[in-house]
């Protein structure tokens, strides 16, 4: 039998490995919300404790070695080496209230209508979860009206969006003396310690961060009406992203297996743009960061991108991305057997393998169980999937259909669950 990391690493190279590898939680696009997290381990009755919300902006929870262990889990992020100690956490009820614990530096104020309001370094309010809400919004805007002459501001107006100011760990002890040091140190131990592969989360968004300088609905105007603009910031962010990988590479580029990027260019009915404008504005960039990161490591390089995006999967593939999630087989053109009848020998799917908008959190178990084989039998022949949900698993996902799904994969697998 082949170990996880290896399982892993076939899957990527498009070789069949002995069982489907599976994830859960190795990033902030393949995991699980605090409150779904509460109720499954509070079913199978794992004595692990609250959720740790590691990923404060979307509420995510960082789920405990038991669960991995339990549900055979075959990738780790290396996030996990942080925030370690009981000190490093502090209780928060969670709006179906449950007990979750926050990061001691996330500090949100709850407002007179129940609300919370999240602020930046400075004391300005950057993000807000509503009453009863279960993720922090984007509330400020760096550039909203117009794109200021002179972009030496940029990085004070970065440090200002929400996904940056309370970035998911390892990357919230980024300032920390050592910190590249500390955190290479401790991912050789977690490499020695575990035979799971490594997952690092880079981000380096081009599209996304225009979305959060500019918002969204003026964004997708710039393609269109300012292209000069459009190109003027992504120069602006390249050398950023290149020197934030040379660091990723040096210290981790021989420890981590998987690298992965981060942007949304899709939607439900297709692509935010043309493919020309991609392929104009965006491609070259992207090329440009995955061939640093495949110079200059060993690692393999993953997209996280949402939305019906087939017409822009060639071209992803062209630019160097080797794996991409969450594969929304629910939007226009992502039909699976499409889909790995005409890319799955050039690129692998690490998502797909259960849908979140209407069947894991709506169906009975039996029903997910079906829908799960289905997905498994398109996706898994070849190699070149990795088993994970389309996607985060959500606050109203019942955890008997979280365990129905282990269990149809379980049986593809030819394994049980590992019951406590």
């Amino acid at each position: 039998m082949m170990n996880s990391r290896q399982r892993v690493l076939s899957a990527i190279r498009h070789q069949e490995p002995d069982q489907v590898p599976v994830d859960l939680g190795s990033t902030p696009s393949s995991g699980i919300s605090a409150i779904a997290y509460n109720a499954l381990v509070g079913h199978l009755d794992l004595d692990v404790g609250p959720a740790k919300v590691y990923d404060v902006v979307q509420q995510l929870a960082q789920p405990d070695p038991q669960v991995l262990d339990h549900f055979g889990v075959d990738v780790l992020d290396i996030g996990r080496v942080f925030n370690t100690a009981p000190s490093d956490w502090y209780p928060y009820t969670l709006a179906d209230g449950s007990t979750a614990h926050y990061p001691t530096w996330f500090r949100p104020e709850r407002q007179e209508d129940g609300s919370w309001i999240a602020k930046s370094k400075d004391g300005m309010p950057i993000a807000k979860m509503p009453e009863g809400g279960t993720f922090f919004d984007q509330t400020f805007f760096p550039f909203p009206d117009q794109y200021p002459d002179d972009l030496s501001g940029l990085d004070d107006a970065m440090g200002k969006v929400l996904w940056a100011a309370f970035a998911h760990s390892p990357w919230d002890h980024l300032n920390d003396e050592g910190f590249w040091q500390t955190l290479r140190g401790r991912a050789i131990e977690l490499r020695s310690t575990s035979d799971r592969a490594l997952m690092i989360v880079v981000g380096c968004n081009l599209f996304e961060w225009g979305t959060f300088l500019r918002r969204m609905d003026n964004f997708l105007m710039d393609l269109v009406a300012e292209p000069d603009n459009v190109a003027r910031l992504l120069d602006e962010l390249i050398p950023r992203h290149l020197a934030f990988l040379e660091k990723v590479c040096h210290y981790l580029g021989d420890v981590a297996d998987i690298c992965r990027f981060g942007d949304d260019l899709g939607m439900d009915s297709g692509p935010f743009m043309r493919p020309e404008t991609y392929r104009t504005l965006f491609k070259p960039r992207h090329k440009l960061l995955c061939d640093y990161v495949k110079q200059h490591s060993s690692m393999h390089t993953f997209l996280h991108c949402c939305g019906g995006i087939r017409p822009l999967i060639g071209d992803l593939i062209d630019a160097g991305f080797e794996v991409l999630n969450p594969v929304q087989t629910a939007c226009a053109d992502m039909d699976p057997t499409e889909l790995k009848r005409e890319f799955g020998r050039e690129i692998t799917f690490w998502g797909g393998g259960c849908d979140t908008r209407q069947v894991l959190n709506n169906a009975t178990p039996e029903q997910v169980k079906s829908h799960v084989r289905e997905q498994v039998e398109i996706f898994a022949p070849g190699g070149g999937f990795v088993f994970n949900t389309v996607h985060n698993i959500l606050p109203e996902v019942p955890p008997q259909n979280v365990i129905a799904m282990f269990e149809a994969l379980g049986e593809i697998r030819g394994i049980a669950p590992n019951m406590p």
